[in-house]
């Protein structure tokens, strides 16, 4: 049962008062007391001359500050009584028993010491098996830790073994262990002997796990520090034992072929002093250290960069012309703007050569544009970029960029990771070995960003001529001069190459070659190729027009020409196994031969079968990789008024499918349709190819021929093809991709294409042929267009399935 702590004697009302710095002191133990402040010096004096004197001792809530007042002191202190007063040459000092714990009250004097009102403050002391098991567990952790300390005399943990009062227990080891003044505080407020039991044995544990881990640590730093030392003696003598051999740079160095390779390369400074420095680090190191390869790694990427090395020859403009005319076919304004920055190149070299300033202006002057060729697959901007190599006498170099999305892929990686290396620009530059290559970036439109970085925004330095005469790889740490490189950077669009990449490039349009163009260019260079591939000589197969002819139109549907060279190597190889055979030469193929050599044919003229009915109607798209015809399929049944729209399309193409049925029912009369179209029907409007997405604004006069097709009965007419936005007014605004999408309108066989009024003069970019082969017709209003588009009178329906093709 709990039971009042045992008292000294009455306390009187009052009693000097005597603040202490950063210690507590606990009833029922005798401490020694050192004595600074001037008041409690005054009040050591003043004990001095009584027997056996009693004060009121306290901790101080602030050490630095001495105590003035009852706010500067905790509320609960110890009563003492003073056995010795010692005076010496460091000052005054008690030597004080603890009594009880005392509440302290306000204070009733400042000077010449300070004396404040005291009162009881009694405390609870249980017993039990659980306070008993408190007990010996704090005197089983102080052992413990007496015998971990070695600041702690051994004979602490046999007095606490010897005490049996749990109260008097706690106030022993909470003012022999180490903790800090406001622990002990918090263990003398508590009013249970229990709780202070209980609070010791935390801070106990707490002690014994710092003396472990410190002790640990120290055994860890030791064994660090002793294999330290040892590999450096054994460093030393390794070196002594070298020096002695003469093999200290000896044949298996790679000291001083570094050295020799660094005299003779054309560094910068800022490279050259980089160089030396890491060479002067690899000296004295060991051939087995790990840093001893990548020192080695790094000198090597450095000396073997192109630095200086340039290769370009003296422009001549005529034979680059030559070239570039004997390299491709057509692409004349391509070749018009190369030809023009050669001539710019040459003249500016010329002039300023003559001047006798060139070193003073290279940096500015030898600034190379940047180019970008865009356009679909198979168009020829990768062997454009090799033309324009050979015309200026430069080496060509190329690394594609399609799905790279790690920064480091251009910038470098650091030299702290393992296996690290420069950017692809320099690594592409030490394969090529020249700094003035024309280097072809393939694919920039298909870089992507992650947690890596972003390698576009990498790409901006590079591309930059204000910036990349001081390109700094991540992997070198010094500037390299990319000013004389000569970029070239290919993609199949433009709408994702991000703007401020775009900002720093001159892009030139490369678009779908017509029939026409792409039989000369079969003729000139694709079959030449595949006959060279084949084993073939020129005189071993002969391949008449009609056939080339037949091999573009019904084997092939693209912008480029790359299936198109499939299809002539197949030819080439059948011809070449007939010869292996021992068949005579030449193999002639013409138009009916196609069929055993290719296959069936795989493209028909289809705009007289899918115009079949009302509701049909073709339209033009544009894509990355070509314009496209694109067929627009309209139904109505009986229902709810409602809009269907099915076949991928996205949000802006459905919008427009709404716009056009809202055109529709508002001027029905107006567009010569039925009044009041569609009332009480289901209206679905579906494009063929679901499994392609289908965006943009241009196919909206596509959607409102096939919607007023069906509202009038009248077909649209089967070899008219449209694009074009509409608006809810009946106008038709212009739109972009003109000539992608009239090539591939000349393609499918479309005789007329109706196009907005605004775009005509994208037409002036089409081939003769095709300008000649079509007829365009300019609109501006919903009722142009459907007069133009629609049959004149409307028309019986004919069955989906022909019955010669029912089975």
């Amino acid at each position: 049962m709990p039971r009042g702590a045992d008292k000294a004697g009455a306390l009187p009302p009052t009693l000097p008062l005597l603040p202490l710095r950063d210690t507590v002191a606990m009833p029922m133990g005798l401490m020694p007391l050192a004595v600074s402040q001037e008041r409690s010096v005054r009040l050591v004096e003043e004990l001095g001359k009584q027997p056996l004197p009693i004060l009121a001792l306290v901790l101080q809530r602030e050490a630095d500050a001495p105590a003035a007042g009852r706010a500067d002191v905790h509320d609960l202190g110890t009563t003492a009584r003073v056995h010795q007063v010692v005076r010496g040459p460091e000052g005054e000092g008690l030597i004080v028993l603890g009594l009880e714990r005392v509440r302290i009250g306000e204070i009733v004097q400042t000077e010449p010491y300070l004396v404040a009102r005291i009162s009881p403050a009694p405390e609870i002391e249980e017993t039990g098996t659980e306070i008993e098991a408190l007990a010996e567990a704090v005197r089983s952790l102080f052992e413990r830790l007496v015998s971990a300390a070695a600041d702690l005399p051994d004979a602490l943990a046999v007095m606490a073994q010897s005490l049996t009062r749990p109260l008097q227990l706690a106030y022993f080891v909470a003012g022999s262990a180490p903790m800090e003044a406001a622990v002990r505080q918090e263990i003398l407020a508590l009013d249970s002997a229990t709780d202070k039991l209980r609070r010791i044995v935390a801070v106990l544990q707490h002690a014994l796990a710092v003396h472990d881990l410190e002790r640990r640590i120290t055994s860890e730093t030791q064994e660090e520090m002793n294999k330290a030392q040892r590999e450096f003696f054994l460093r030393q003598q390794l070196r002594s034992i070298q020096k002695e051999l003469g093999e200290s740079e000896g044949e298996g160095s790679d000291a001083p072929r570094l050295r020799a390779k660094l005299g003779k390369t054309a560094l910068s400074d800022e490279a050259r002093a980089e160089g030396q420095r890491e060479l002067s680090r690899l000296g004295p190191m060991s051939p087995g250290s790990p840093e001893y390869g990548m020192i080695v790694s790094y000198l090597d990427w450095l000396l073997d960069l192109p630095w200086g090395l340039r290769t370009g020859a003296a422009i001549d403009l005529p034979l680059a012309k030559s070239i570039l005319d004997a390299d491709h076919y057509d692409l004349e304004r391509i070749k018009e703007r190369l030809v023009d920055h050669l001539a710019v190149r040459k003249l500016r070299a010329d002039r300023a050569g003559s001047r006798g300033d060139g070193q003073a202006q290279a940096p500015e002057s030898e600034r190379e544009p940047i180019l970008c060729f865009v356009g679909p697959p198979g168009t020829g901007k990768t062997s454009l970029g090799q033309s324009i190599a050979r015309a200026m006498g430069r080496r060509f170099a190329r690394t594609s960029l399609g799905g790279v999305h790690d920064e480091s892929e251009i910038r470098g990686h650091r030299r702290t990771y393992i296996g690290a290396m420069p950017g692809r620009i320099l690594q592409t530059l030490r394969r090529t070995g020249a700094c003035d290559p024309v280097f072809m970036l393939d694919e920039v439109d298909k870089l992507s960003a992650s947690f890596q970085g972003d390698p576009a925004a990498a790409l901006l330095e590079v591309l930059d001529p204000a910036e990349n005469h001081r390109f700094v790889d991540t992997y070198l740490g010094v500037a390299f001069d990319l000013s004389h490189v000569l970029f070239i950077c290919t993609a199949n669009t433009e709408a994702t190459i991000p703007p401020p990449l775009l900002d720093r490039m001159e892009v030139l349009t490369l678009s779908s070659y017509t029939l026409q163009e792409k039989v000369q260019i079969a003729r000139r260079f694709l079959l030449p190729r595949q006959l060279v591939v084949s084993g073939l000589q020129e005189a071993e197969l002969s391949l008449d027009d009609g056939a080339l002819r037949a091999v573009v139109e019904r084997y092939t549907r693209e912008a480029g020409v790359r299936n198109l060279e499939r299809e002539l190597g197949t030819i080439a190889r059948k011809a070449a196994r007939r010869i292996g055979e021992g068949a005579a030469a030449p193999v002639r193929v013409g138009e009916g031969d196609l069929h055993g050599l290719l296959g069936p044919q795989r493209f028909f003229p289809e705009l007289a079968e899918r115009i079949d009915r009302p509701g049909v109607a073709t339209g033009l798209a544009w894509t990355p990789v070509g314009g496209d015809v694109l067929f627009v399929e309209a139904a109505a049944m009986p229902g709810k008024e409602l809009l269907v729209l099915t076949g991928m399309l996205g949000e802006v193409m459905r919008e427009s499918a709404q716009a056009a049925l809202s055109l529709l029912r508002s001027n029905a009369r107006a567009l010569g349709l039925p009044e009041k179209p569609f009332r009480a029907r289901t209206i679905h409007v579906h494009v063929p190819a679901g499994a392609i997405p289908k965006d943009g604004p241009s196919a909206g006069l596509a959607l409102l021929a096939a919607l007023a097709s069906l509202a009038s009965g009248r077909r649209c007419r089967a070899d008219v093809a449209m694009t074009g936005e509409i608006t809810l007014r009946g106008k038709i605004l212009p739109v972009g991709g003109i000539k992608e999408k009239v090539l591939a309108a000349h393609r499918a066989g479309v005789r007329t294409v109706v196009l907005p009024r605004l775009s005509v003069s994208q037409l002036e970019d089409l081939p003769d042929d095709v300008r000649g082969a079509l007829r365009f017709v300019p609109v501006g209003s919903a009722e142009e267009a459907l007069a133009e588009i629609l049959e004149s009178v409307p028309a019986t329906v004919r069955p989906a399935v022909a019955p010669e093709a029912r089975m």
